[in-house]
């Protein structure tokens, strides 16, 4: 089993939440049960993503929930890029929270990438890959 809570990807995905949670904060209260719950569910779903699929045995699994947790970022950025167009909230606030999930959608996507590259391989700790902060892709043998 992987140690989630190392990896930065992981690590980013939680400061996503946080800042979702304060720009939710700042939406009219007739969004209370529209964008506001969707924009925390579909920000909550990036890092729990992740680390379940870091309990899973198998790096096809481990890939599987990687691939759900970036489906997450690009649901979340349509509710934001909604979320400005109809002015609820500045345009400052939310370019912030896009420019963060662009580059969590980047770290995802090149960690995908290593786990299709190397599947059927097995995860080793080493600190080489800063991306991946503790974990490079070894094969079996």
């Amino acid at each position: 089993m992987r140690n989630f809570r190392e990896l930065i990807v992981w690590q980013k995905a939680m400061d996503i939440v946080v800042r979702v949670y304060e720009l939710t904060a700042l939406l009219p209260k007739d969004e209370t049960y529209g964008l506001k719950t969707q924009l925390q569910r579909a920000a909550v779903s990036i890092p729990s993503n992740i680390a379940e699929g870091c309990s899973r045995n198998s790096e096809p699994d481990f890939k599987r929930f990687l691939e759900i947790a970036i489906g997450s970022t690009y649901e979340l950025e349509t509710q934001l890029i909604i979320v400005k167009d109809v002015k609820h909230i500045s345009k400052n606030k939310i370019e912030t929270v896009l420019q963060m999930l662009s580059e969590e959608q980047k770290m995802l996507n090149s960690f995908i990438s290593i786990l299709r590259e190397r599947s059927g391989q097995k995860c080793k700790k080493v600190a080489s890959n800063p991306a991946l902060k503790t974990y490079n892709l070894t094969s079996n043998t």
